[in-house]
């Protein structure tokens, strides 16, 4: 039964650049299943055999062979892996830890996460691993319509956050020409965007917007330049109607949601259709559970395991990520699965306050709603028994104009979240601007 399809039937019908749909992305929900679970059995015989932080979670619970995986039942017994788990075993183990397949000779590249929820992981990738980090990115590129004949840049300044060298890798594969942006100030980036005839932009979110910012400054006229597709990721925000319809505005082009981590892959993407993200089923197994009790779900935190990534790899990861299924087919033809509006946010970054439950992302979803607000800062403060939010704005209109937008932004907060804001308009240029991750979003109290 579970030989039906193999892992090289896969390999065989990518996409190329006049197929937008795969063979793979069109299978059945139980073809799917079936192939996922050959993936995972494939890459459990690996890992049983030589990676010990794995063998020791799997042993502890009985399973010591990857025949005994025959459904998405089985597999679903097998324990939960979490960010703590990971830091503690890298703490224990330094530097890498011991979920290392194979021997540190066969690895050719190390990232690390971020660091914004905590310590930074860090992650290596042998060769067979960087490939396949590559061709999840090919199904972003393909399902955005980005083929050989494009020009990408990317405007990143390539750290050891692999942010955006994995796409890197992924333009190498589908033969695109490349531009990196690495040590470039923001208005050089947006002169080689034109310069260079740039079709596809791919950065943060913020840093679209920001760019477009800078061109403005300097009188350059973005909306009229090469760019027609751009695509993003890092944080929420391309899946937010009002920031998504900002860049677009900006850049004259179409806006693309792309969702991943260091320590999982790039696991989503958005297609031409926009209806959603859709979760690469293909390359991952993906569920949604119950953050309190861990049980499947509709709406909560996003699991994933991934397999393609041997040498190093996550099983059954509780991403921190609050999703939601979008039930319905997608008119693009792919049956992978969707979630509605990408990543909602991080579970531990939602802000109650006086009871309400506000994610970050619901608040700039309202505030880039109004294009006269360059830039922004939200702060939760307890000065007395009540919490208080202020937001700052960077305002592009004069002062009368920058009052009525204080006193709109004071009611659209109200009749969203059912709390008061105290709005304050700043200088142009004096809240902080963001090429990775933005911090907008800082909670002052103590307790």
């Amino acid at each position: 039964m579970y030989n039906s399809i193999t892992v090289e039937s896969w390999h065989n019908t990518r996409c190329s650049d006049n197929v937008s749909v795969s063979e793979t992305e069109s299978l059945n929900r139980d073809k799917l299943e079936q192939y996922q679970l050959i993936k995972f059995r494939n890459m459990l015989s690996s890992v049983l055999a030589t990676n010990l932080f794995y063998r020791q979670k799997l042993n502890k619970v009985g399973l010591r062979h990857p025949a005994e995986i025959q459904t998405l039942t089985d597999y679903q017994q097998i324990p939960f892996t979490t960010k703590d788990q990971l830091s503690a075993d890298q703490s224990a183990h330094p530097p890498y830890g011991t979920n290392l397949t194979f021997s540190p000779s066969e690895y050719i590249r190390v990232h690390q996460t971020s660091g914004t929820t905590g310590t930074p992981l860090r992650w290596l990738d042998d060769t067979e691993s960087w490939n396949w980090w590559g061709r999840c990115w090919t199904s972003v590129y393909h399902a955005a319509g980005v083929t050989s004949e494009d020009q990408i840049f990317f405007a990143f300044s390539f750290g050891p956050f692999i942010g955006f060298w994995s796409a890197h890798e992924g333009a190498r594969q589908i033969e695109a020409l490349s531009i990196p942006g690495g040590g470039m100030s923001s208005l050089q980036r947006v002169q080689a965007i034109c310069s260079n005839k740039i079709t596809v932009l791919v950065c943060t979110p913020t840093y679209a917007l920001h760019l477009g910012e800078v061109a403005q400054s300097e009188g350059i006229s973005i909306v009229d330049s090469d760019v027609r597709v751009t695509i993003h990721a890092g944080e929420p925000g391309a899946s937010l109607p009002a920031t998504k319809k900002q860049i677009e505005t900006i850049w004259g082009a179409q806006c693309y949601d792309h969702t991943g981590a260091t320590e999982v892959g790039a696991w989503g993407f958005e297609c031409e259709a926009q209806s959603g993200v859709h979760l690469n089923e293909g390359e991952f197994i993906c569920e949604i559970i119950d953050p309190e009790t861990g049980n499947p779900a509709e709406e909560g935190e996003l699991v994933i395991t991934n397999l393609g990534r041997i040498g190093m790899p996550i099983i059954r990861y509780r991403s921190g990520d609050q999703v939601k299924f979008k039930t319905g087919a997608c008119s693009c033809g792919r049956q992978f699965r969707r979630l509605d509006s990408g990543i909602v946010g991080r579970i531990d970054d939602i802000l109650i306050v006086r009871g309400v439950n506000i994610y970050p992302s619901a608040i700039e979803n309202v505030l880039r709603g109004f294009p006269e607000i360059i830039e922004f800062a939200v702060d939760v403060y307890r000065p007395g028994a009540l919490d208080e939010i202020e937001i700052r704005v960077e305002v592009n209109r004069s002062q009368d104009s920058a009052n009525q937008i204080v006193e709109a932004v004071k009611n659209a907060f109200r009749q969203n979240f059912g709390v008061r804001a105290d709005v304050k308009v700043v200088e142009l240029g004096q809240l902080p601007r963001f090429e990775l991750k933005s911090r907008r979003f800082t909670d002052r109290r103590t307790n």
